[in-house]
């Protein structure tokens, strides 16, 4: 481990250190969370993500930044992203509990809010392959445009925000890696249990994991962009 390394673990561990030895800090950050839901998931996600592809870039080029490479603009859309990924907890999570009561599975929301049993087990689940089934795909897809674009407009924020080549960069896309590994290795390998994991959790829990998650969501999708 080199030492620019040890200033990065070293630094980390300062940011997380307060949530964990501060009660007040932790019960602040879940008071805000509770209140400014989907404020939290922008920052969440802005700062956790971004930080995964920092580490994948590390990875890839020994350094954790690089120019063109666009660290604030990538927040930005992780930020975005983050609005949508919240969306889709509550949708899938709401709507997967509606489905299995329309199916036949009537204590479905009791059983999803009650302690540890196979059934809850079932339901959490179901609601991981349901969402990561569906809204994973096109999620993980608009992030390697973006991504794309950023890189092809020097990692500027200006150039963020200049209209995005859709149609080019879509066209220009590695499938086969989207396919084969993003799509086919990481979703039912890593995301279905992880996300299982995440709805078997308390609530306030969920909030803290899937957080956290959105750093191996960044760093996945960066290691996907190193295959050939």
């Amino acid at each position: 481990m080199k030492r620019i390394d040890l200033y990065f673990v070293s630094g980390l561990i300062l940011f997380f250190l307060p949530f964990f030895i501060f009660d007040q800090v932790y019960n602040a950050y879940n008071s805000f969370n509770s209140d400014h839901g989907m404020i939290m998931s922008f920052i969440k996600f802005a700062v956790l993500a971004t930080l995964g592809e920092v580490i994948g870039l590390r990875i890839k080029t020994g350094k954790y930044n690089t120019p063109g490479f666009g660290i604030l603009p990538r927040a930005i859309v992780w930020g975005f992203l983050g609005l949508t990924i919240k969306l889709a907890f509550v949708i899938f999570s709401s709507g997967t509990v509606s489905f299995l009561a329309y199916m036949g599975m009537e204590n479905a929301s009791e059983v999803i809010r009650g302690g540890f049993s196979l059934q809850k087990l079932f339901v959490a689940f179901c609601i991981s392959v349901f969402m990561n089934s569906i809204y994973a795909p096109v999620m993980m897809t608009l992030h390697k445009i973006t991504d794309t674009h950023i890189l092809n407009t020097g990692g500027t924020v200006k150039g963020l925000f200049t209209p995005i080549d859709f149609r080019g960069i879509i066209s220009r896309l590695n499938w086969d890696v989207q396919w084969s590994f993003v799509f086919k290795k990481t979703i039912p390998f890593f995301w279905y249990p992880a996300h299982t994991i995440t709805f078997l959790l308390p609530t306030d829990f969920q909030v803290l994991f899937a957080a956290l998650l959105g750093i191996a969501l960044g760093l996945i999708l960066a290691l996907a962009s190193m295959k050939k």
